[in-house]
């Protein structure tokens, strides 16, 4: 969760290009505002905006404390976050007293949740590893292959919080989707799933499946190479068809090498898209 710094004319220019920077949404960015442009003679403004940004933070579910009063089932292991919300639910819709109550058999119910309320929900020795967390990944894009009747291998590395996920075999285009439309889906399961089934809220996973977001990583830096010959030789500005941020990202990173163009983004998600400049336009 490193922090980046950009600099741009106003402060929402500077955390656009940090939000292409980073490949997410605002939502799933935090900022810190380090310097504001200062006004100037006749309305102008001096000096630049900069700021910081890096991704949000994913905070775990709240745990909640659980007081279970039921007099049956408990002794029954844990169950699963939705089936405890179910049981605290259902806990509180019977705990009002029956009509004949038994002094005796009231005592025996009010002791045991006092043993279980001793024991601690989670400890810090069962933090999830991104090893198991890598692990749930591999094992729900098996049973994923296996459901849509597909056969492949998987390859995983991780490097901190991050998990990479390759996936090679055949006829997996169904899993790409136009564009990549459905592979970006198809992580996002597999991360939600795998988070869930270990009690994990901090890796981030990354799923590529037969070498697609390589090339289309190689073709998107041509484009945006061909495009900027294009601006760099008429003069003129030119806006590209809109993309998701990931791409964005490429196309920025794709030029940040040249001297004679400048790129920026403009619009609002789904439509957001990057605008290659001559570089003399931006004074």
């Amino acid at each position: 969760m490193e922090w980046v710094e950009t600099t741009a004319k106003t402060i929402e220019e500077a955390k656009e290009l940090a939000l292409d920077q980073l490949g997410v949404a605002v939502d799933d960015a935090e900022f810190e505002v380090l310097e504001e442009p200062r006004p100037g003679l006749f309305g102008r403004t001096r000096g630049e905006a900069r700021v910081r940004a890096r991704v949000r933070p994913t905070k775990p579910r709240p745990k909640v404390e659980r007081r279970d009063r039921r007099r049956k089932g408990a002794d029954k292991p844990d169950q699963t976050d939705d089936a405890a919300v179910a049981a605290d639910v259902d806990t509180e819709a019977v705990e009002a007293p029956a009509p004949t109550p038994k002094p005796r058999a009231a005592k025996t119910a009010a002791r045991k949740p006092a043993k279980k309320t001793e024991e601690p929900v989670n400890d810090a020795n069962n933090t999830p590893t991104v090893e198991a967390v890598a692990a749930e990944a591999e094992k729900f894009i098996h049973g994923l292959l296996g459901a849509l009747g597909l056969e492949g291998t998987t390859a995983v590395r991780h490097d901190g919080e991050d998990i990479e996920v390759d996936v090679d075999g055949e006829n997996l285009g169904v899993l790409i989707g136009p564009r990549g439309t459905t592979l970006l889906a198809v992580q996002d399961l597999v991360r939600v799933a795998a988070q869930r089934r270990i009690g994990d809220h901090t890796t981030r996973l990354r799923l590529d499946i037969s070498g697609y977001r390589e090339k289309r990583q190689a073709a998107l830096a041509r484009f945006a190479m061909e495009q900027a010959d294009e601006v760099a030789s008429t003069g003129e500005e030119r806006g590209l068809e809109p993309m998701p941020s990931a791409d964005r990202k490429v196309i920025h990173d794709a030029l940040s090498i040249r001297t004679d163009v400048e790129t920026r983004s403009e619009g609002e998600d789904p439509r957001r898209r990057v605008v290659i400049a001559p570089a003399s336009s931006a004074n």
